[in-house]
């Protein structure tokens, strides 16, 4: 049943509208194909081809003397049937040169197939390869860095001789570093000497105190007897 068409107006998009779905549509195909029909105006081909055939069968089945009738309708069917023939000879030429044609498509597609498994490959490779040449161009770099680190330090006999002069230094401090270890050790011992001695001088400063306090408290006894002597010889220088 054929679906009513709708006018469109302006401004609207174009709706197709179709008389059989697709699976219809492949019946048909297929049907038109098999009976040579092209179009769905006229009688199909071989139903001519049919018609042409029932009218000489049926010719010749009567008793009549009708045999110019038969022939003409023989060479009738014959050229119907040729009729026929020629676009079925054509369509095998036509099926023909589409299996070659697919026989090429096949060996094209295999090839290509081929030709795009090398390229891949190829991809690897050169995925491969930029990604060595990444770490070569990288240590080039870093060597480049170092060399020119290196071409920026003094020469090897400047730097030797500055070695050898900070040796000399290290020697130098190390040999004053020891007598100034030495020095200290002999301060050490001195200054202990000098601690023993204040200690000693100490304590007979301290004895002396403690004997001139018993001299002191002896004084006055002293001093008696002394005055004593003084008038005794007095009288004596006076009897004389």
């Amino acid at each position: 049943m054929l679906k009513a068409r709708r006018v469109v107006g302006k401004g609207e998009a174009m709706t197709a509208h179709y008389a059989f779905g697709p699976n219809e549509d492949d019946v048909i195909i297929k049907h038109r194909l098999l009976t040579r029909t092209t179009t769905t105006r006229g009688e199909p081909p071989l139903k001519k081809v049919q018609k042409k055939f029932t009218a000489f069968a049926l010719e010749v089945e009567k008793d009549a003397d009708n045999y110019n009738d038969c022939e003409r309708l023989a060479k009738a069917f014959l050229q119907e049937l040729t009729t026929f023939e020629i676009p079925l000879l054509k369509s095998k030429a036509v099926i023909d040169a589409n299996l070659r044609e697919k026989e090429n498509f096949n060996e094209l597609k295999d090839e290509i197939t081929s030709q795009i498994h090398e390229v891949q490959e190829e991809i690897e490779d050169l995925k491969k390869q930029l990604e060595a040449s990444k770490i070569e161009r990288q240590h080039k770099e870093e060597c480049e860095a170092i060399r020119k680190l290196i071409a920026m330090q003094p020469p090897r006999a400047e730097t030797e001789k500055m070695i050898a002069e900070l040796e000399k230094e290290i020697a130098a401090l190390e040999a004053e570093d020891a007598a100034t270890s030495r020095l200290l050790e002999l301060r050490k011992k001195q200054f202990a000497l000098l601690l023993h001695v204040v200690d000693e001088l100490q304590a007979t400063i301290e004895e002396e105190q403690k004997n001139l306090l018993e001299e002191m408290k002896n004084y006055p006894e002293e001093q008696k007897s002394g005055s004593e002597e003084p008038s005794r010889v007095a009288e004596a220088m006076a009897i004389d």
